[in-house]
């Protein structure tokens, strides 16, 4: 998996998470001290997050940081 695919499926892992809690971006990011924007980019792959920001996210999420990261057999891609 590439760097572009790698923060893509972690967006979406975000996403996911913050949905499940019925969060919106803007309470994401105002609990976790970050823009709204920055969060909108993370979601989409577009941001490279620091492990201390995604730890901030996963504290607000109330998850361990290595959550972020497990990509279930729905979420990932086959090659072929």
């Amino acid at each position: 998996m590439n760097q572009l695919n790698t923060l893509s499926e972690l967006g979406k892992k975000v996403r996911k998470l913050r949905a499940a809690k019925n969060l919106t971006q803007e309470e994401l990011a105002a609990r976790s001290k970050l823009d709204r924007s920055y969060i909108s980019g993370i979601e989409r792959g577009l941001r490279n997050p620091t492990v201390a920001t995604l730890c901030d996210i996963a504290q607000v999420l109330d998850v361990p940081v290595s959550a972020l990261f497990v990509i279930t057999k729905n979420n990932q891609r086959t090659n072929g």
